[in-house]
């Protein structure tokens, strides 16, 4: 059975995607750990990260990059934090997380519950940015 985030690239279920091209997607996590997590992943569907091949594992990690930048430009933030944990989802994604502080990349925390409107204003926003970084 396909993971969810498979579904997503597959158009089964819809998402805030922030950035997008032929390998790789972007979108905001429904569930947030702070304002403006983006979850990148590889559109080939992959269980862990470390089993994606070199070339591939290079150009997700380039477009990691790539998103992060425009993040950072379009959520106020000293930095943007990156995790891997590839436990909630069996394909393998990275977590990039606007930080001021370290509690804001604490997944132990209570999540946001962001509404509708400000899920799209803040896709808007990033996806706006990144495509001013390109």
């Amino acid at each position: 059975m396909a993971s969810i985030f498979s579904r997503i690239v597959a158009g089964e279920i819809p998402a805030w995607k922030v950035a997008e091209d032929q390998d790789h997607l972007a979108f905001l996590d429904i569930n947030p750990v702070a304002t403006g997590h983006v979850l990148v992943i590889p559109k080939k569907e992959t269980d862990s990260i470390f089993d994606i091949e070199e070339e591939e594992f290079k150009s997700l990690w380039a477009f990691a990059a790539h998103v992060a930048k425009g993040l950072k430009k379009a959520i106020p933030c000293k930095r943007v934090g990156i995790t891997v944990i590839g436990l909630e989802v069996p394909h393998a994604h990275i977590h990039l997380v606007p930080l001021n502080s370290m509690g804001d990349i604490n997944f132990s925390k209570p999540k946001l519950n962001p509404g509708m409107e400000e899920l799209e204003q803040i896709c808007r926003k990033i996806k706006i940015s990144i495509e001013e970084a390109a």
